[in-house]
């Protein structure tokens, strides 16, 4: 069944596991005499499926030699309480901080939610993420869940897919074609304008913001050759600006985009918070179809040029290489689909804006909350490249303290959190659990057929077994000293803000080559950041309770800036 048919799907499974079975084990009930009426046999009909899945499991699980992933116990049949308590907490805790205090309860990296049971697996235990994204990546895949609930929003794109569309992005992300610089230097030297224009007039600037416009508009050109010109748009105003989804907002088409654009995302994570039935709650309207109508006003006129310029091409015998053809071209050559070009072109310029804002965002919130690692960043940046240099790609491979301090950024705010795999139909085993905590059971865990599996790099990039007691600490020095990384050497799984596996990000160069870029330019005009948390939108200042929690809270809990996710 095609994934955006989910009123479909949802009417499809009631039928099949509800309402047929239960109208059969009724009838079969009256032809025995048994006085069961059909109300009564629907929760009889539940019963015994549960504990045939239950008894399936376990004959399951011995057959393979594997032992249980460790079962979450609420109070309440289906653990619908621990449900209602994550729902709660999801609304003011910190980044994945709900997840966490389950592994604290339980002591252990990996564990089943069973919700309304339906087995799903949450990990932030490395062994298993390296599996599910590389040693036993074939037992894995995107699932039908997560494409139906991302299906409105990126349809055909590679984030929803598995790989039957990846080998046409590929070949456009060639180090020849991340190396080249110019388009970096256009859209930071915009920004750095309108940078330096509210520093001198003492206003404060929103650096999520400004950082998430230059990507976007750098992105935009790099992939369909056009100019979305949002950094020529309204600004937000320090201390009067509204929050939107995910940042601050602002009323132009501008903000009108970023709105969809981040609203979007964040139906696509809610829907996953929901779970297998979130189609309950949308059955009379799909949530992210206003949201794409207006992402796809700005894109579907680029992708109809394009297409057309391919034809007039075509018929004129011109063919031109890879290397001079931008993005938009380069899919408009490889296909005539009309829905994939513009599905795989949103994706691709999703992930060059996210991933290298949130990354800019937190060098520069760290550069303000400690100043001695910005002058020492700055002095290298200054060594290497002078007061005014344009850098370069030697340049920017040379500076090994800047590599650094964004590795560790991402290594603590990596721009995926969390991600999403579903097994294949046929169970399979997880190796052991690494060494976060320790256990008696050296069997193998098993891992149900068709079952969601939820990692969590963020947790993992900061499991004090993998990186020490100070696993919280944000310390650039940890890549630098050849005995701290030396574990990190032998074991590259422990890091992996842009995947891992046959699915590695293929743009990682360029995020890493933009990052770089931007902040050398950055700090040839600027030696002070300083933080101005009483001009922030209104919501953008987090509770409270985030001082007491570990993992980094107590340096995010004196100011927000919030945490841009895809």
């Amino acid at each position: 069944m095609k994934p955006g048919c989910y009123r479909v799907r949802l009417l499809r499974d009631i039928s099949l596991s509800l309402v047929l079975p239960c109208a059969c084990l009724w009838l079969a009930l009256r032809v025995l005499a048994i006085p069961l009426g059909p109300i009564l046999s629907i929760p009889a009909y539940l019963a015994f499926l549960i504990i045939w899945a239950a008894v399936k499991g376990v004959l399951t699980a011995q057959q393979l030699g594997a032992q249980p992933i460790r079962r979450v116990v609420g109070k309440w049949p289906g653990n619908i309480d621990v449900l209602l308590r994550m729902m709660k907490a999801f609304k003011t805790s910190y980044v994945l901080d709900v997840y966490l205090q389950l592994f604290e309860e339980y002591q252990c990296t990996t564990l089943n939610t069973r919700i309304l049971w339906l087995d799903t697996i949450i990990t932030m235990d490395q062994q298993h993420s390296k599996f599910v994204l590389s040693t036993g990546f074939g037992h894995f895949w995107r699932g039908n869940s997560q494409k139906e609930r991302m299906e409105t929003f990126l349809g055909q794109g590679i984030f929803n897919r598995d790989d039957e569309h990846r080998s046409v992005a590929r070949p456009f992300f060639a180090r020849d074609r991340i190396s080249d610089f110019d388009i970096f230097e256009k859209y930071t030297r915009r920004t750095l304008k309108l940078v330096s224009s509210l520093s001198h007039s003492n206003q404060a600037c929103d650096a999520q913001d400004l950082f998430s416009r230059l990507t976007l508009d750098a992105a935009s050109e790099f992939l369909f050759g056009t100019d979305l010109e949002t950094l020529g748009g309204r600004l937000p105003v320090a201390g009067k600006t509204a929050m939107g989804p995910k940042g601050s907002a602002t009323d132009d088409s501008w903000g009108a985009f970023a709105q969809a654009f981040e609203m979007a995302q964040q139906i696509v994570t809610d829907r996953g918070r929901i779970g297998h039935m979130w189609p309950l709650f949308e059955l009379f309207k799909d949530k992210n179809e206003d949201n794409v109508n207006v992402i796809r006003t700005w894109l579907d006129p680029l992708v109809r040029r394009a297409v057309e310029d391919k034809r007039t091409a075509q018929k004129a015998g011109i063919e031109s290489p890879v290397a001079d053809k931008t993005f938009l071209q380069h899919l408009a050559d490889s296909t005539d689909d009309y829905v994939l070009i513009r599905d795989q072109l949103l994706s691709v310029l999703l992930a060059s804006r996210d991933t290298t804002a949130c990354l800019l965002t937190f060098v520069t919130y760290f550069m303000a909350i400690y100043p001695d690692m910005a002058r020492k960043l700055r002095a290298e940046v200054l060594s290497h490249c002078g007061p005014h240099g344009a850098p370069t790609y030697e340049n920017i491979r040379d500076m090994k303290y800047m590599r650094a301090v964004i590795n560790e950024v991402l290594r603590l705010f990596p721009p995926v959190p969390l991600n999403v795999r579903e097994s294949r139909a046929e169970a399979c085993t997880l190796p052991p659990s690494d060494a976060s905590y320790t256990s008696d059971d050296p069997r193998p865990f098993y891992m149900p057929g068709s079952t969601i599996i939820i990692y969590l790099p963020l947790l993992m990039q900061r499991n004090p077994a993998l990186w020490g007691p100070d696993a919280d600490v944000f310390d650039p020095e940890r890549w630098l000293h050849p005995d701290r990384i030396s574990k990190f050497v032998s074991n590259p799984t422990m890091y992996a803000p842009f995947s891992a596996g046959p699915r590695i990000c293929i743009g990682q160069n360029y995020a890493y080559n933009e990052a770089s870029y931007v902040l050398v330019r950055l700090l040839q005009e600027f030696d002070t950041f300083t933080l101005a948390p009483e001009v922030q939108p209104a919501g953008s200042i987090p509770p409270a309770e985030w001082k007491s929690r570990k993992g980094g809270r107590r340096l995010v809990s004196e100011t927000l800036m919030p945490f841009p996710s895809v």
